[in-house]
């Protein structure tokens, strides 16, 4: 018996939450995409503290849903797996490229990618393949995918964007000796332009690191 497996392409639609309005007085357009297990809308609720007319928030929802549980109540999402990670992430870049053009992302005045947890290989990514300049990049408590290389970031070094990467001296996921390895590969990233802060607690979103990266 042979086994094949093939491939079919369609049009596929998905959701995406957002936060406060966009008007004249907006300061700050955050793209932040979640870790997993979480769905876009209760990931706002993190964002909810900064000041509502100066900070125009989107949440990207992760498309594979399952619930979390045995209950099978609550429901969280999930970006990526090791199952055909490299199809996955096209089909993930599709859509964040397809936000991009909904929110007219390239025009903003001062745009902070953040990725939080599996968030941060696919913020990366996505710069990475769509080469969209932002003003900050904020890599928060994440790993950094191996086949990302110096040069797939040069035109953020050539923008000045800010890099900042942030981890809790707690985090139960990324150990010391991780902590230390994700540092080097950072430093070699983005050439020495990544600036590190770490807090005291874990695996978590401090709403007052928040409020620090636009102070």
């Amino acid at each position: 018996m042979e086994y094949f497996e093939k491939k079919v392409t369609y049009k596929t639609t998905n959701t995406y939450a957002t936060l406060n309005s966009f008007t004249k007085e907006t300061k700050n357009i955050w793209v932040v995409l979640h870790g997993i297990g979480y769905l876009s809308r209760y990931f706002l609720r993190h964002f909810d503290e900064l000041p509502t007319n100066e900070n125009y928030i989107i949440a990207p929802q992760a498309p594979s849903k399952y619930y979390l549980g045995k209950d099978y109540r609550n429901v969280g999402a999930s970006w990526l797996t090791k199952e055909n990670t490299v199809l996955e992430t096209q089909n993930v870049i599709a859509y964040l490229d397809a936000l991009k053009e909904e929110e007219n992302l390239e025009s903003a005045n001062n745009l902070i990618v953040l990725g939080f947890s599996q968030g941060v290989s696919v913020a990366m990514r996505w710069l990475a393949k769509s080469q969209l300049n932002c003003h900050h990049l904020v890599l928060y408590a994440g790993g950094i995918p191996k086949e990302l290389k110096p040069s797939d970031f040069d035109f953020l070094l050539a923008h000045k964007t800010k890099i900042t990467s942030i981890v809790g001296d707690k985090d139960e996921y990324l150990t010391r000796e991780r902590q230390a390895s994700e540092a080097s590969i950072l430093h070699e990233l983005f050439k020495g332009r990544a600036e590190r802060l770490t807090f005291d607690g874990g695996h978590e979103i401090k709403k007052e690191i928040l409020e620090q990266l636009i102070s």
